[in-house]
């Protein structure tokens, strides 16, 4: 079948604003502007499901995350944390859809988690850290309102945004070594060992190098959703396993992997509205300025770039990366962290497995609907998910830091002006299990290098600010002690 040419599209046709709007056209068609952009309701549903399948093993890594315990020494329900997880998925998904009308959908973002869990949990309680996820959404949202997160954006050097995303990937795939028993705290000799003594021990880690090995060949093969694959293959082999040789409960990081109860329950809210505003006073208002920042760095430079990587992917930008409806997209971004706070399931941020959808030919943002619906029927499905050990999921996490070290290709490592700084951001995260101490330490070598290569000038103002306030992170303790302030 032959078809007449068709003109050049504008950026204004792909946002639906073309001039012809053909008559008796669905009430779907006309507001996702599915014709328009050259799609049809089969693809959109079939690209929503594809994306779903491709990042529904945020259920499970989300929770394994946030299951450390909060400043009142209590670990939190991990039903509830699913539960919230695929709240706010489905919450923030369905507003992309509705409101910014492009094929992306959101999730909590795992550097986000990695810094709640790590750096603000310990030192506040529960509430309070959720207070700090809302602040941290709450800015990224003024910052879209005032056009200030793209001259952000273009003040970082564009190899410090990918050495951050690098680092990001190291620090989560260290947390999933961890949560999986593959590194263990050294008892004796060095800092970290591999196993409890020097060599692997137990069923489960031997089941996550399993997974691990698993997922990496299908993604090798470019299998679609490989995660999840891999995910559900090692459950299940995890079953097995756990049957055959009658292991016990105490075995498995979180009970035996078997099903408790029904398959369908109530979705558990007892972690939703848990936010509070203030007390933060013991920590310090330094300390609570820089978790906010380094929140907002952990949100911030992967949604732009997906966004428009997506978008570009769709055909929805022009040659300029420009795109119909960017600033719709980004502030339901930045409203994501505010509602993954509410829901106590930290910052929410556009996932890059949305590319999965295009491939499938999404359009619009009625694959996002169709996406964020699967996430609401996961309410009611979370003992299905308990099954799978918390060993099992951590292999997704190293794959996940694997895929973010993919940035490296962008970096030109001939330069020493840029190599010294990425290497710093890259190995600082996981060493010193802290994303601030990362981007500081980038910071401050970029700029120092620079001002030593006599090009003081090139980092640019907003550079040597953000140098001077890192400058006095590092330095907060020794003034503290100078002022005598206790």
């Amino acid at each position: 079948m032959t078809h007449a040419p068709a003109r050049p599209k504008t950026p204004a046709d792909a946002a639906g604003a073309g001039p012809r709007r053909p008559a008796g056209r669905s009430w779907p068609d006309r507001y996702f502007h599915i014709t328009d952009r050259g799609s049809t309701l089969a693809r959109e549903v079939r690209g929503g499901v594809t994306t779903f399948m491709a990042m529904s093993y945020i259920l499970l890594l989300n929770p394994l995350i946030l299951s450390g315990p909060d400043v009142a020494r209590h670990t939190l329900d991990r039903q509830g944390l699913i539960t919230a997880t695929a709240f706010a998925a489905a919450a923030c998904t369905l507003l992309m859809g509705l409101i910014g009308r492009v094929p992306l959908a959101l999730a909590a973002g795992l550097g986000v988690s990695g810094v709640l869990s790590t750096q603000v949990a310990p030192r506040m309680t529960w509430p309070q850290a959720m207070g700090m996820c809302v602040v941290y959404g709450v800015v990224i949202m003024l910052l879209v309102l005032t056009g200030m997160r793209e001259r952000v954006m273009n003040a970082i050097p564009v190899e410090l945004k990918h050495a951050i995303t690098m680092g990001i990937g190291m620090f989560i795939a260290l947390i999933g070594l961890v949560k999986a028993g593959f590194v263990h705290a050294s008892r004796s000799g060095g800092p970290v060992t591999l196993g409890p003594a020097g060599e692997l021990a137990g069923w489960p880690v031997l089941l996550f190098c399993v997974t691990l090995l698993l997922i990496f060949v299908l993604q090798a093969r470019e299998v679609p959703g490989a995660i999840l694959i891999g995910i559900v293959a090692g459950t299940v082999l995890a079953v097995v396993v756990n049957a055959v040789g009658d292991l016990g409960p105490k075995t498995w990081q979180n009970g035996a992997p078997a099903l408790r109860g029904g398959a369908v329950s109530m979705p558990d809210f007892t972690l939703f509205g848990r936010v509070e505003f203030g007390g933060w006073g013991a920590v310090g208002g330094v300390t609570v300025g820089m978790i906010v920042f380094t929140l907002v760095l952990a949100g911030f430079f992967d949604a732009m770039a997906t966004v428009i990587g997506v978008g570009t992917e769709a055909g929805l930008a022009d040659d300029e990366g420009r795109m119909p409806g960017l600033s719709r997209a980004l502030l339901v971004d930045g409203a994501g962290g505010a509602i993954g706070g509410v829901a106590g399931a930290s910052g929410q941020t556009v996932f890059v497995e949305s590319a999965t959808g295009v491939g499938e030919g999404a359009r619009t943002g009625l694959s996002s609907v169709v996406t964020g619906l699967l996430f609401t029927a996961c309410l009611f499905f979370t003992p299905l998910t308990r099954i799978v050990p918390g060993e099992i999921a951590a292999a997704a996490l190293v794959v996940i830091g694997a895929m973010m070290m993919g940035h490296a290709r962008h970096i030109d490592w001939t330069d020493r002006a840029v190599t010294i700084p990425v290497f710093l951001t890259v190995v600082l995260m996981p060493f010193t299990y802290s994303i601030t101490a990362g981007v500081g330490g980038g910071v401050i070598a970029y700029t120092a290098i620079k001002a030593g290569q006599g090009k003081w000038r090139e980092p640019g103002v907003f550079m040597w600010a953000l140098s001077l306030v890192f400058a006095g992170y590092f330095a907060l303790h020794p003034i503290e002690h100078w002022l005598g302030v206790k």
